[in-house]
């Protein structure tokens, strides 16, 4: 779709093309198998003719990649089964040269690094916060892909990504940018030079908890390079959940701006209660990314976290003590969630690597939704006051 329209215009109508029947959102394409290419009409955009879902050659997943490369301007997009399958094939099909990892990062995505990657003989590195530096003698040694989340998982750092771009291209390696937690609403990696844009569309792009996938954006040459990992690998989501995801961009900017607000006045309060040592978020002045984020960002997310005084113990206590925010894991859903990094998604961590990358046992990490944030507050008021 043409990028003369904005962003909340192109979520909505992106993919979307006339229906036989005059159907406002298009059907979802339940069958597994089509007929032969030479036997079907003619094919609008640059898709294959469907043939097979497996492939991913299925118009319900056609539909929701336009819409996904639509909202990060990329000229494709695939959709994966989950955001660990799109980064697993990103890293499979782009790093097989070595992936350094930048900053702090989602828990699966370390262990994905340090685990099953140098099984397979790929070289991997993992660059703690304020060890930035070593990125440019990885890359003269050759590493061929660098892997960043921007914020980060779980402390919200914000990453230069334009200067990591820079760096990354000028040795000749890719960089590839999770933006799950900024969502494109809030930033455009590739604008910023990145050369591919990966997320677990499970969470603020499907962001009903009702769905688990992933997806990968970028230029064509790119996207095809991962396109015949995905279809070996049978990463392909059903077009069920497909057809889900295709309705949850249609209100992606809407929520987000919900979020945006909402987590900003939360972090604001938290940063003065006396329960409270430290608030992560990049929107409070005080945050150490703050000016990268505004020059970077055109909002600052739906996550925060913050250090409980007393460790783990006090960490665990507000925790059940909160009504509103669920204590699961995931996140940017339209409910509030609440999880504690040391015991979910960081747990597969030892104590010392957990405290070099500045995730202490007291932290929690919130993820905003959609519920009225003073009522937020109240909850948090409530199980942080007897601490």
């Amino acid at each position: 779709m043409s990028t003369e329209y904005r962003f909340a215009t192109r979520c909505i109508r992106a993919g979307m093309g006339a229906d036989v029947h005059g159907a406002a959102r298009p059907p979802i394409y339940h069958s597994t198998t089509f007929a032969p290419a030479e036997a079907t009409a003619p094919q609008s955009g640059d898709d294959p003719p469907p043939l097979y879902t497996r492939y991913g050659h299925n118009p319900t997943l056609y539909t929701v990649e336009r819409q996904l490369a639509t909202v990060e301007a990329a000229d494709a997009a695939l959709i994966f089964s989950a955001g660990m399958a799109a980064l697993s094939t990103a890293c499979l099909a782009l790093g097989r040269a070595g992936v350094v990892c930048v900053g702090n990062a989602y828990g699966g995505t370390l262990d994905l690094l340090t685990g099953q990657l140098p099984q397979l003989g790929i070289a991997t590195a993992l660059l703690a916060p304020g060890e930035e530096p070593g990125l440019e003698a990885l890359l003269a040694d050759g590493y061929g892909l660098v892997l960043v989340e921007s914020p980060t998982n779980p402390d919200l750092r914000v990453q230069d990504l334009a200067a990591l771009a820079q760096l990354a291209h000028r040795y000749g390696a890719r960089l590839a940018v999770d933006n799950t937690f900024a969502t494109p609403v809030n930033q455009q990696p590739l604008a910023l030079g990145a050369d591919l844009v990966l997320h677990s569309a499970t969470k603020f792009l499907g962001g009903h908890s009702d769905l688990t996938a992933g997806a990968a954006m970028g230029a064509v040459d790119i996207i095809a390079e991962l396109d015949a990992w995905r279809r070996q690998l049978g990463q392909t989501p059903s077009p069920e959940t497909a057809s889900l995801l295709s309705r949850s961009l249609a209100t992606l900017e809407v929520r987000v701006e919900r979020q945006n607000a909402s987590a900003l006045q939360l972090a604001e309060w938290l940063a003065v209660h006396p329960a409270v040592e430290r608030v992560h978020y990049p929107g409070l002045m005080t945050a150490p990314d703050h000016a990268l984020a505004e020059r970077q960002m055109t909002g600052y997310g739906g996550m925060l976290a913050l250090d409980v005084r007393g460790g783990l113990s006090a960490a665990t206590a507000a925790v059940e003590r909160l009504r509103l925010f669920l204590d699961a894991p995931s996140l940017g859903g339209v409910e509030s969630l609440v999880t504690q990094p040391a015991r979910t998604s960081h747990a597969g961590m030892s104590d010392a690597e957990r405290n070099r990358r500045g995730i202490g046992d007291g932290q929690l990490r919130l993820s905003v939704g959609l519920e009225d944030p003073e009522d937020l507050r109240q909850d948090l008021e409530q199980a942080l006051e007897r601490l």
